[in-house]
């Protein structure tokens, strides 16, 4: 889903000593002590592929939201500007406003233009920003606006939200799909050489494979799911999992209504189903969390969820929804900032190892961050 906010592995040094041998051959018979899970999540690099975080161009965020921001134990995340229908002018002033907010909170945020960027991110405890396009109306059908968003802080773009775009077709386009056009291909030439990462996450089969053949850098699914766990246009068959692992980049698993049938809020065991799914058929140097969800808690107030539904009608009203949306963006049990911590308890009880779950919790966003950024 896209929000309009409109306004292989490596880690630091500490990280592979978070927990002992002996620690990582217990939690493959018992879970492991809250301690060593705590130690575990401080030490990591954590990233999350697609979140919206609160951030204010007006004013400093207040104490009790800077506090509930730093306190996620984020490393960084990836942030949507311009939403599913973004202009090249409106974008340009969201930007803006963006550097604008991050300005104003420095002992919050930090944004994120290059992977050294990421360590200093958390060697400073402040949580990192990557800004990131899922639409392809800001570029205006012009490939050479890769080139201008970049020099803008822009590391991660789609070819487009769920229909038809100038560069490719979406999960949502009629079929048989048209796949990547011309100018796709000269986007996605324009984004290796710019140091941008492909983000295929709303792309149909066709484009994604025709778009990771293309590109000669690892491309990026950061928000989706796995078809084989549940069937449905916005998850990623077998074949493209493989294909973006193979191509050596990441697939970061979310936690949408799209994971499951319903009615019934999503289940933090329907999450683990898509995470496990994705783990045996990429490799666990090519799987990571991406949410798409909010930061902060999702408010379940009457008055929150009347505003939730006006937005799922206005999405569906402008043609951009997909299939079952209506449920809330969260897991029951990870409705909180520090969800990845959560996750990174359930893949130990579940007989990971701890290897994994660091890569996991964000040394595999950062490794291809690193190798797709670079000039």
């Amino acid at each position: 889903m896209s929000w309009n906010t409109n306004r292989r592995a490596f880690l630091a040094a500490s990280a592979a000593a978070a927990l002992s041998p002996g620690a990582v051959r217990a939690s493959q018979a018992e879970p492991a002590t809250d301690d060593a899970i705590a130690r575990l999540y401080r030490n990591a690099m954590v990233i999350d592929g697609n979140l919206v975080g609160p951030f204010d161009d007006a004013a400093p965020l207040d104490r009790a939201t800077a506090a509930e921001v730093l306190n996620s134990g984020l490393t960084a995340f990836k942030m949507t500007i311009g939403g599913s229908s973004g202009t090249y002018d409106a974008v340009n002033t969201d930007i803006a406003a963006f550097d604008k907010a991050i300005a104003l909170s420095p002992e919050v945020y930090m944004k994120i233009t290059t992977a050294a960027d990421l360590l200093v991110a958390k060697r400073s405890r402040r949580v990192g920003v990557v800004y990131s396009f899922e639409d392809a109306g800001m570029l205006d059908g012009k490939p050479e606006n890769v080139d201008h968003f970049s020099a803008l802080g822009v590391r991660v773009m789609q070819l487009g939200y769920n229909g038809v775009s100038p560069f490719a077709s979406g999960v949502m386009a009629p079929q048989p799909s048209t796949g990547l056009t011309a100018l796709g291909r000269e986007a996605i030439a324009r984004m290796n050489a710019c140091g941008v990462t492909l983000d295929l996450s709303h792309a149909d089969e066709r484009s994604s494979l025709e778009a990771v053949a293309a590109s000669a850098r690892p491309a990026a699914i950061t928000h989706a799911g796995c078809y084989s766990a549940y069937a449905h246009p916005r998850n990623k068959s077998d074949a493209v999992l493989r294909a973006v692992a193979d191509s050596g980049g990441v697939v970061g698993i979310y936690g949408l209504s799209y994971i499951s049938a319903g009615p019934e809020q999503q289940s933090l065991d329907d999450y683990m189903a898509h995470m496990l799914h994705a783990l045996s058929v990429c490799g666990e140097d090519h799987v990571g969390i991406g949410s798409d969800a909010i930061l902060t808690p999702f408010d379940t107030s009457p008055e929150s969820m009347a505003e939730w539904d006006a937005s799922i009608a206005a999405r569906k009203a402008a043609g951009v929804s997909a299939p079952g949306e209506g449920r809330p963006p969260f897991v029951t049990g990870l409705n909180r900032s520090d969800r990845p911590e959560i996750i990174a308890r359930a893949l130990l009880e579940r007989g990971q190892p701890v290897r994994v779950v660091e890569k996991v919790l964000g040394a595999n966003f950062q490794r291809v961050f690193t190798e797709t950024w670079r000039t």
